[in-house]
């Protein structure tokens, strides 16, 4: 399951008590080989070898159901073309790179990619809850 950084919780709050607008930008798939905390840092994505971050379109996304939402369709990342590392964790941001960090979670198993092996969320796997 993932959770909000600060900065979405702030977007958000300010949006719906009339303090500021927030518009959803394109959402962008991230993964980590660390925790990031919610202020942003700690992401520690691969670099290089092939990585890059997987973008998403509202189509991408189920309906919200119960105060969660889940990805309808596969979301999958390039080849990779070296070691990217014991990924432990995803990201969804807010831009293809850098940007800010929306939410974060830990994957239910970490998965090691390798040169060949291409990352991959089924469709229903990355869940975000909004308790």
């Amino acid at each position: 399951m993932g959770s909000f950084s600060d900065y979405l919780e702030n977007e958000l709050l300010d949006h719906l008590f009339g303090k500021g607008s927030y518009t959803p930008p394109a959402i962008y798939v991230a993964l980590s080989t660390a925790a990031p905390l919610d202020n942003g840092s700690g992401l520690a994505e691969p670099s290089g070898n092939g990585y890059a971050r997987a973008q998403t379109a509202g189509t991408d996304w189920s309906a919200a159901s119960g105060g969660a939402i889940d990805n309808a369709n596969a979301i999958v990342f390039s080849e990779a073309t070296g070691n990217w590392g014991t990924i432990t964790h995803f990201a969804l941001m807010d831009a293809a790179s850098g940007g800010n960090l929306l939410v974060d979670g830990a994957l239910s198993t970490s998965k090691s990619i390798g040169s060949g092996d291409t990352a991959e969320f089924a469709a229903g796997d990355l869940d975000v809850l909004l308790d």
